[in-house]
């Protein structure tokens, strides 16, 4: 019986041990996410941003600058994404559509992208 609440206890250590670790991984990739954010800020004079939810392959943080450039990371959870936006002061919004989608500069090569698939150009 002492036997049993000894393996218990070391059981419930083990995962206690292992949530933090978990933690720790997930704060860690969380402040590399904000710091990739703030440096996209800085080349574009600010951003903002919407995160996306992809299902199991985490969550894409959409960033648009104040210059309308834009790019994306994408998070392997809600909560990191969520906690990365938060670290970089990103203000955030609910759906990518009206002003906000707006403000997307495309250049050439989105639209020769685009239009070469519609037109059929080369498959890529």
């Amino acid at each position: 019986m002492a036997e049993t609440q000894q393996t218990e206890q070391s059981d419930d250590a083990d995962e206690v041990r292992a949530l933090a670790r978990r933690a720790a991984r997930d704060e860690r990739r969380a402040a590399r996410l904000a710091k990739r954010i703030g440096a996209f800020a800085g080349r574009h004079g600010g951003a903002e941003g919407q995160l996306a939810y992809l299902g199991r392959a985490g969550t894409r943080i959409v960033l648009v600058g104040a210059d309308g450039g834009w790019g994306d990371l994408v998070a392997p959870s809600h909560a990191i994404a969520s906690s990365a936006a938060e670290k970089a002061g990103l203000t955030l919004h609910e759906s990518f559509d009206g002003e906000f989608a707006a403000r997307v500069r495309t250049g050439p090569y989105e639209w020769k992208r685009m239009a070469g698939l519609q037109l059929g150009g080369r498959e890529i």
